[in-house]
């Protein structure tokens, strides 16, 4: 078993004779090489120093005996009996039978689940939208991001600190974030404190103060974000993914930033200009809100009203338009120094909605592909079989009202093995469009992606989110059922047929980001493994 173990370590560096290359190096290691790598690599500045200073009389603690446990639950009585909750089916027909939805008189649309849960609990979602192309135009976008920022960090009334107390007070853990076109909150508490948690909510969302001596922190840990992200093979990948994929123009509220920009626009952005955007778009003329759980549905809707009924937008709401964008694939390699893991993103744009007919097969054809965890096909390969990704995967966006789509991949790796995993991610690629799937694996796939949909109905916050956008896509989980049903009905052929219609691999775009030249470097000299018997 030990020898398995060892041996295993090494199959993760890049191969299992990596041991018997280590044992063979060993063996030849030298005086004169122990005092090159001690001189090196053991060097003072790196060196931490501990002093141990004796004392003639030391202070123990005294850790008193074990007490008698027989003694310790005698007559012990636990707390009262959490409320249980209702056995509740998360069918798409009784989400859609048990949810009421309304618009109120100032435009805030709401959607109302009450059902008993264990432990009276209760979750909400709520979602702002404000903004139009024009209005957005030549905007900073740190100004947007950082109004959203400040939300939470004090209002007319509380500061930073009390709003936290508050929310704790309140058994409530809530979330609120701004950006460019719009804001969000999500609140998880429990039925008797709903009402004011959606009150301290309110205050937060129409009364912020914004400190300067907050604006201030913030900036700062803003720009110590950025500056760690310029490091990290994930974000420069990322980053460098979605300027390429997204070639809007600079000053457009759906431009990607490169890093040297986002710290410039931080570093300029003064507390007037977040208090402008502010002042300039907030409102709930254009908002949504989902609340699922153990609540009173009339007295929340009522609440709802006189929180939110009045708050206008100052400018009216144009939704963005994201057109599907085809860009010239490029195969691109980032150097990161210093970084023990490399990053593997790649991206094929599509013309696709979440209407199309071939969506549903997509769907499932990504979930075989790399979206069904370890059980995936890129997965089983890449992980599994070679060992040379710690993470891999895929993904399948669809636009609800545009069609802007995307097939996107990715893996976690050691730089060193850049090259085979291309090829592995490539060959899978080609194998799915050249012999499609076999009926087996289509039917466990349909088993786990129905199923995954099901867990994820049975979840209030999960729930809250999707009445939400269905409110503003004009939706009901009627769409979901639908999809569910097309997914159920699927064959081979179609699955096939779809892929061949939308995946073209000589238009995927690969963005690599890693230490490659220090790997390069380790490699120089490098002898081949010895083979074993």
């Amino acid at each position: 078993d030990r020898v398995g173990l060892v041996m295993s370590e090494w199959m993760a560096m890049g191969d299992w004779r990596l041991f018997f290359l280590h044992r063979d190096r060993i063996r030849k290691a030298t005086p004169a090489d122990l005092t090159r790598v001690a001189s090196a690599y053991l060097k003072g500045t790196n060196r931490t120093v501990g002093v141990f200073i004796p004392t003639p009389k030391p202070d123990r603690s005294e850790i008193p005996g074990a007490p008698d446990v027989a003694t310790l639950v005698h007559d012990y009585k636990g707390d009262a009996s959490v409320a249980a909750g209702e056995a509740f089916d998360p069918s798409p027909t009784n989400l859609d039978a048990r949810t009421t939805r309304q618009n109120l008189p100032g435009g805030l649309q709401i959607a109302l689940l009450p059902k008993k849960t264990r432990g009276n609990t209760v979750a909400a979602t709520m979602t702002l939208r404000y903004g139009s192309e024009k209005d957005l135009m030549n905007r900073s976008i740190a100004a947007a991001q950082l109004a959203g920022a400040m939300l939470q960090r004090g209002t007319a009334k509380h500061t930073r600190q009390q709003i936290s107390d508050e929310f704790d007070r309140l058994k409530a853990r809530v979330f609120i974030f701004g950006g460019a076109t719009q804001a969000g909150v999500s609140i998880e508490t429990v039925r008797e404190n709903l009402p004011a948690v959606m009150r301290l909510v309110a205050e937060i969302l129409r009364e912020p103060s914004f400190p300067a001596t907050e604006f201030a922190q913030l900036k700062q840990e803003q720009l110590a974000g950025i500056e760690q992200g310029k490091n990290e093979p994930g974000t420069v990948a990322a980053t460098a993914l979605s300027r390429h994929m997204n070639p809007y123009p600079k000053g457009d509220p759906r431009y990607v930033q490169t890093f040297d920009e986002e710290l410039a626009d931080v570093k300029a952005v003064t507390l007037e200009d977040v208090k402008k955007f502010y002042a300039d778009f907030y409102g709930a003329s254009n908002a949504q809100l989902a609340v699922v759980g153990d609540f009173d549905d009339k007295a929340i809707a009522n609440l709802a009203n006189e929180l939110f009924g009045n708050w206008r937008n100052p400018r009216p709401f144009e939704r963005l338009v994201f057109t599907f964008k085809d860009v010239p694939a490029i195969n691109q390699s980032i150097e990161t120094p210093d970084k023990a893991n490399a990053v593997f993103q790649a991206r094929l744009n599509l013309p696709l909605r979440d209407d199309d007919p071939d969506y549903p097969a997509l769907v499932l054809a990504n979930y075989i592909l790399g979206g069904s965890g370890l059980n995936s096909r890129l997965a089983a390969r890449i992980r599994g079989k070679e060992g040379l990704s710690y993470g891999v995967g895929s993904n399948l966006s669809a636009g609800a009202l545009d069609k802007s789509g995307s097939f996107s991949s990715f893996a976690i790796y050691a730089p060193q093995n850049a090259a085979k995993l291309e090829a592995a991610y490539r060959e899978e690629i080609a194998r799915a469009l050249r012999e499609g799937f076999t009926p087996g694996e289509i039917e466990a796939a349909k088993a786990g992606y129905l199923q995954s949909r099901e867990v994820s109905r049975a979840q209030d916050a999960e729930v809250a989110r999707s009445l939400a956008s269905q409110l503003y896509l004009n939706r009901t989980y009627a769409y979901s059922a639908d999809l569910e049903r097309r997914i159920s009905a699927l064959t081979p052929e179609q699955l096939l047929a779809a892929m061949r219609r939308h995946i073209d691999p000589a238009k995927i775009t690969i963005i690599k980001a890693g230490d490659f030249a220090g790997a390069a470097a380790n490699r120089t000299g490098a002898t081949t493994p010895p083979k074993q018997n």
